[in-house]
Order: C-alpha cells, then sequence, then structure tokens
C-alpha cells in the first residue's frame, strides 16, 4: 500500500521481530522500503552502527539492552532516522517524506532518533535515551 505523501510503500519483510537490529532501505524503482541487512542476536551496537552506510539515508531498527541503575537487564526498541550530512539532497527528502508512515507500519517502537552524523547516535546517546 502506498503513502499518499510520498508514494512509498512497505515490504511485508519489514516486520521481522526476532532480530537484534533491522537496517531498512528505499528501492526508488519499487518505491517500497525493503530489508537491506538483519543483525542476528548475538551482534551488538557497533554492528548495528557499521552496517549504516556513510553517505546514504537509511531507516533502522535496533534492540538496544541494557542494565539499569538497580541491575536490572532491560531492553528498548530504536527507530533511528539515519541522515548523514554528506546524503545527496533528494534522498534526504525522500527518506524525511515517508518515515513517519513506515514508523507507523512497525510494532514496538520506543524511542525514536533522528541522527545526521555518528555522534547523534553514539551509545552514550542511546544509553541516555534508553532509560
Amino acid at each position: 500500500m502506498a503513502n499518499a505523501a510520498s508514494g512509498m510503500a512497505v515490504h511485508d519483510d519489514c516486520k521481522l521481530k526476532t532480530h537484534r537490529f533491522i537496517v531498512f532501505k528505499i528501492e526508488k524503482k519499487q518505491k517500497q522500503v525493503v530489508v537491506e541487512k538483519v543483525g542476528e542476536r548475538t551482534q551488538n551496537y557497533e554492528d548495528f552502527t557499521a552496517s549504516l552506510p556513510v553517505d546514504e539515508c537509511r531507516y533502522a531498527v535496533d534492540d538496544f539492552d541494557f542494565v539499569t541503575e538497580e541491575n536490572c537487564q532491560k531492553s528498548r526498541i530504536f527507530f533511528i532516522a539515519w541522515s548523514p550530512d554528506t546524503a545527496r539532497v533528494r534522498c534526504k527528502m525522500i527518506y524525511a517524506s515517508s518515515k513517519d508512515r513506515f514508523k507507523r507500519e512497525l510494532d514496538g517502537i520506543q524511542v525514536e532518533l533522528q541522527a545526521t552524523d555518528p555522534t547523534e547516535m553514539d551509545l552514550d546517546v542511546i544509553k541516555s535515551r534508553a532509560s
């Protein structure tokens, strides 16, 4: 089903829930969001950030595990809109106009983060937003 604002559809594979992280990209020819990469449960946050391209936009979902000050094991589902400064303007516009529609298709998102630079989503930022 296409998004009225951007004409972008969301492929059913985008709704997977058994991975550490999922990186999504917009297929321009098919005009839909598809899964580009999945991270297995054994992978960590560094593996996730390394899978994002340096000069192209992506959407990503990361299941971030952490330990609270009370020593409780917790998890937060992050939705990250990755839009690096080095990406083309048209790419940034397409991702920005499709973001809300795509995010609504995903279940369980607890924290949203917009990042244009790796420092905006480094581990310290994620930890502070998780708690």
